[in-house]
Parts: structure tokens; sequence; C-alpha cells
């Protein structure tokens, strides 16, 4: 019991690690300013600068400032998979700082052209393409073992914090002064993002490797209630031992993105879904402001009302997620079916408080699924395949974006905005059940190993579910 108390007194993570803390704050900022310049120059087409097809443009630039996230997966889990982690964040957000300081000059001296708005977004979004799987990889290497999941909850919680944020500066900046000073804001968070990336200290990857395979097996073990690791067969703790620096077996060969999912086909029916899911949930940043000009006839700091309502419900999910009772697919399921309804509450009844409460709700789901499955990923996922899974990753649950701003974008120049939050919910219901019924499905399935995983196959059947 004495050690106890000296435990729950500690501090937070991001204050006790110094360097997990700049880091995290260089996630924030970039995230923030990325969501920014979406949100900001969505309802600069939308507001100000659209014509009779603002849906289409706004739909467009935010079709394009997603492509990035799916075209450069591959890209992405070469470079992060090659490169010292430190050195990927620091020259991401250094990069998207060089982009769009030039950019808010020329917006300062005259009308920055609409083809080089989609451009800036398309390289704001391939610089955050770059940092956000690259963060979550490093993860590993720069908090202990049993800080992971703490790690993970903050890591989550900084994009509601982006977007609780980014999206409620972006509107009122426009308002204030236009896309300029949205620019402007935006690169000089993305140059102290990459400052304080080049200060923290990472371990070295095999160290955390090394930790990371042998300290987190029991903790997975002990999480997901099914047979310790010293149950596996004895020729799946050798192989397991390949990793281990003190060993003269070398590690196996990095596996292709085709392998890594191959290996894992539980997690992959589970992103399967929600990519669908995605379909139908990332189409509330088009419908946002369309509602908000179209149903309440207010201005953008109605936009950023509703930006902050869903980014705070998301961080509330964040840190509370862990909490919620039942196995990660139950959760997941439970979850979606309760966003189908916010979502399409205020096409039912159209009000500025509607609004507000259906997306925090909406928000809090996000915010619960996001910390309940990374977590698990993080501790199921082998570390060798962990770059190119969370590049997938990314790529998967964004691959669904582009398509559904520009879908949505586009029926909101015929339907009104009204008729477009029914859709979204009615669309959500199917994907709910789909992953109810897997929850159901997941536990009888017979374990499929993959290459160099010893160390967690016989965690996947009932792993993957608990």
């Amino acid at each position: 019991m004495s050690a106890a108390v000296p435990r729950g007194r500690r501090l937070p993570l991001v204050l006790r690690n110094p360097s997990f803390g700049r880091v995290w704050t260089a996630q924030l900022l970039t995230q923030a300013a990325g969501r920014m310049f979406q949100v900001g120059a969505v309802w600069w087409l939308v507001g100000f600068a659209g014509g009779t097809r603002r849906g289409l443009e706004s739909g467009l630039f935010l079709m394009v400032s997603t492509l990035p996230a799916v075209a450069l997966a591959p890209v992405v889990a070469r470079v992060v998979a090659r490169y010292a982690h430190r050195t990927v964040l620091a020259v991401a957000a250094a990069a998207a700082g060089a982009v769009a300081i030039p950019a808010a000059l020329w917006a300062y001296a005259g009308d920055l052209p609409m083809a080089a708005v989609y451009a800036v977004g398309l390289a704001l979004a391939a610089c955050q393409a770059v940092f956000d799987p690259c963060l979550t990889t490093s993860v590993p290497e720069l908090v202990e073992d049993a800080d992971i999941e703490a790690a993970t909850g903050f890591e989550l919680s900084t994009q509601s914090l982006a977007g609780l944020g980014g999206g409620l500066l972006g509107p009122l900046l426009v308002d204030a002064g236009g896309l300029p000073v949205v620019v402007a804001v935006c690169g000089s968070a993305y140059l102290l993002a990459a400052l304080l990336v080049a200060s923290a200290r990472f371990r070295h990857a095999t160290e955390a490797t090394h930790a990371t395979v042998v300290a987190d097996m029991p903790a997975v073990t002990d999480a997901i209630a099914v047979p310790a690791v010293t149950d596996a067969p004895q020729d799946a703790r050798d192989r397991s031992t390949a990793t281990d620096p003190g060993h003269d077996t070398p590690p196996p060969a990095p596996r292709t993105l085709r392998q890594v999912l191959a290996g894992l086909p539980f997690i992959r029916r589970v992103l399967l879904c929600f990519a669908a899911a995605n379909l139908f949930t990332t189409a509330v940043y088009v419908v946002m402001p369309l509602y908000t000009r179209g149903v309440l006839h207010s201005t953008g700091s109605t936009v950023a009302t509703l930006e902050a309502a869903l980014g705070a419900g998301t961080l509330v999910g964040s840190f509370t997620g862990a909490r919620v009772p039942g196995r990660p697919v139950a959760v997941g399921s439970a979850c979606l079916a309760v966003m189908a309804v916010a979502l399409g509450l205020p096409g039912l009844w159209a009000g500025h408080a509607t609004a507000m409460g259906a997306l925090a709700v909406a928000g809090w789901c996000v915010g619960v699924i996001g910390v309940r499955f990374v977590a698990l990923f993080q501790r199921l996922v082998p570390t060798a395949d962990k770059p190119g899974f969370f590049a997938v990753m990314q790529a998967l649950l964004g691959a669904t974006f582009p398509l559904s701003s520009l879908l949505f974008g586009a029926l909101g120049d015929h339907l009104g905005a009204r008729a477009l939050c029914l859709v979204q919910g009615a669309g959500l219901v199917p994907v709910a059940l789909a992953l109810w019924w897997l929850a159901g499905r997941a536990r009888p399935d017979a374990p499929r190993t993959s290459p160099g995983d010893a160390a967690t196959a016989h965690l996947t059947p009932a792993g993957e579910t608990s």
C-alpha cells in the first residue's frame, strides 16, 4: 500500500518526461496548425470566396488536403523505418513551415489564387502525413513500457486538442483578418514544432525495441486474459529471442505492407470497418460549414463553436476511453451506433444547441474508439512491423476522407444541410452492425501467425477482442 501513494501523486507524463512533453507539444502545434488552415480555408470558401458551387469547392479542397495520407502511405512507411525518427519529425515540421510562410507573404501582398490555396493545403497535409505515423511509431523510444498507454492517451488527445484549438481559431481568424492571417499563424506553429522536436531526446531504436518485446508481453497477457508468454510453443519462444541484442541470431527482415496486414486478419477487418465509418463521420467537416450558413444563418464564430464542441468531446473521450468497460470491438460498435443517432439528430431538430450537443457526443465516441484501439494495436502489432502498420492504418482510415469530402461537398450543392445530416446518421448504422457481428465472430477464429511474430502470435484470436 505504501508504494501506491507515491504512484498516485506522480506528475503527468508530459511533465515528468521532458522529451515526450516537447514532442507532444510539437504534435499539438502541427495538428492544430493543419486543422486551423483546413477549417479556416473551408469557411473562407463557403462564407467569402465561394460562388454557387461552394459545396463542391470546399469538398474538393478537403479532398486535396486528405489525399497525401492515403497516397504517400508506402513512402511514409519506408521513410519512418529507414531514418531516425527525430530527424523525420523535425524535417516534416520545418518543411511545412517553409511552405506556409512564403504563402502568407504572397497572400498579404495580394489575393492568393485558388490553385495556390489548394497547393498549400496539399503540401501541409503531405508533411502531416509523415509526422503523425512517425510520432506514433516513436512512442516506445520516448517513454518506458509502463507509460505506453498513458503516452497513447496524450498522443490521441492531441488530435482533439488540435480540433479544439485549430478549429476554434481558423474561422475566427478568417472573419478577423482573412486567409493571410491563418496561413501566417500556421507557418509559425510549424517552425516552432520543428525546434521542439530537434531539442528532444529519443532512445536508440534497438533499445526501445528490446524493451517493448521483453517488458510488454506480461502486460499484454494480464490485460487480455490469454495464456502467458511461457505457454507458447518452445520454437516460438526461441524465435522470439531473435530481436534480443544478446543473441547471435539476426533479426528478421522487414516485411512488406501487404505481409503486415495479411498477418493481422482480425485487425485488418476492424480497420476496414472504421474506414467505412469514416466515409460518413468525416463528412462532418463539409456539412458543418454548410449547416452554419444554410440552416443556422450564422458566421464564423458559430463554425468555431461547433468545431470546439467536436474537439472537446473528442478530448474527453480520449482521456476517459480506457475507463469504458467492455472489449474494444464491443465498445467500438456501441460508439458507432451512438454516433449515428448524434450525427442525424441536427437533421431532425435544427438549432445551435442541438448541433453543439450532437457534435460533442460524436466527438466523445471518436475519442473512446481511438484510445481503446490504438492502445491495443500498440501492444499486439510486432515492433518490427509498427512503422508499416501505423502508416497503413493512417492510409486505411483516411482513404475514404477524400471521397467523403468530394461526395458530400457535391451533394451539398443539391441537398440541404439537414438532409446531409440524416445521410450521415443512416450510413453509420450498417457499419455499427457489421462491427458488432465481427465481435461475435472473432473469438472462435483460428490463430493466424505471421513470420517473425512468434512473441505475439498466440495472442491474436482472443486478444484482439478483449
